[in-house]
């Protein structure tokens, strides 16, 4: 299944201006008391300013850490680690990619250290694999943008069937999205919608259409009424003046939790636990909302204009079992709406 995420852009490598050992790595690693330290490598898809942040804010907690990190797409990212391992010099010691799908695969593999000394703070432990394999850090939910000239204001997915919504709803292609491939699955597997709601969907015109830039385009330039996209999209342009408004569903919404893994070759886990530890913790949840996502943290007040965590309904998910359906359920999709 060809998954590439709405967030990501091409492949840059920043390197630390310093050179560690191989021995004083190996010491950073070594367990015991005392602050983590030695060297850490993160491979991220997060946005070069938001990794950048994220990298500042935790070596100022743990100044003993030298942190190298790579940034890329999910698609760019994971080429180039097995690549690494492959050749048997795996460099990666945290990745911090969007979905939970691709930690899935990275699971079955066997290439995920479970890691129960994370620290995941007040974050709901339905965020987190159940074995800490990998934990989400935020939320990046998918719900329904609409035109503010819609003919109607919708409340439920379920509205997007009413007649008036005929042949006006656009969403990405789960083929090209990461996010819309989890909504699809998210959706089969809750009782109510199934596949029997997108079959419904199809046969009321949806137009799954490149990632979620295209469909917001379509909405906020009025060709289509209604859109099923990521939250900050639509949020952050309304702010701009842009003519739409975000909606959870009263079903709720999907959610794709960016989350964060130790590889099990790691050099450095005391310090791949501690980087993941802060991003769970309360200064790291408030980083997250100050860069415009959603907190996985509920506590955390979200970003102007988000819904709020303590009130936000997600549909149910099973990600090991989206995993092992991933295929199936993509050419289904495909074949309900005739690609």
């Amino acid at each position: 299944m060809r998954r590439a995420s709405f967030l990501l852009l091409g492949l840059s490598t920043l390197a630390a201006p310093w050179v560690v050992s191989g021995r004083a790595r190996a010491q950073g690693a070594g367990a015991g008391a005392g602050e983590p330290s030695g060297r850490l490598v993160l491979y991220t898809s997060q946005l070069e300013p938001d990794a950048a942040r994220t990298v500042e804010m935790f070596r100022q907690r743990h100044p003993q850490v030298q942190v190298e990190w790579i940034r890329g797409g999910t698609n760019q990212i994971l080429p180039r680690l097995r690549a690494e391992i492959a050749a048997g010099a795996p460099r990666a010691d945290v990745l911090l990619l969007a979905d939970s799908l691709t930690f899935e695969g990275l699971k079955k593999e066997g290439l995920l250290r479970p890691s129960p000394e994370v620290d995941i703070a007040g974050t709901p432990a339905d965020r987190h694999d159940p074995g800490r394999s990998y934990f989400g850090t935020k939320l990046l939910t998918t719900g329904i943008v609409m035109n503010t000239r819609a003919p109607f204001t919708p409340k439920s997915w379920a509205d997007l069937l009413r007649p008036e919504a005929r042949n006006l709803t656009a969403m990405p292609s789960p083929s090209v999205s990461g996010a819309a491939a989890i909504h699809v699955q998210a959706v089969a597997q809750t009782p109510g919608l199934g596949w029997a709601y997108w079959e419904k969907l199809g046969a009321a015109g949806l137009q799954p259409r490149g990632g979620n830039g295209a469909v917001m385009q379509a909405v906020a330039g009025g060709e289509r009424a209604f859109g099923i996209v990521v939250d900050y999209m639509p949020i952050r342009e309304a702010a701009k003046g842009a003519p739409v408004r975000f909606i959870v569903p009263e079903e709720g919404a999907s959610a794709i939790t960016e989350p964060a893994a130790i590889l099990k070759s790691s050099q450095n886990p005391r310090a791949a636990a501690a980087f993941i530890s802060f991003l769970l913790s309360r200064p790291g949840q408030e980083l997250a909302a100050s860069q415009g996502f959603l907190p996985a943290d509920p506590a955390v007040a979200p970003p102007a204009g988000f819904p709020d965590p303590k009130t936000l309904r997600l549909l149910p998910f099973d990600a090991a079992r989206a995993s092992a359906e991933a295929e199936a359920d993509l050419k289904k999709f495909n074949q309900i709406m005739g690609q």
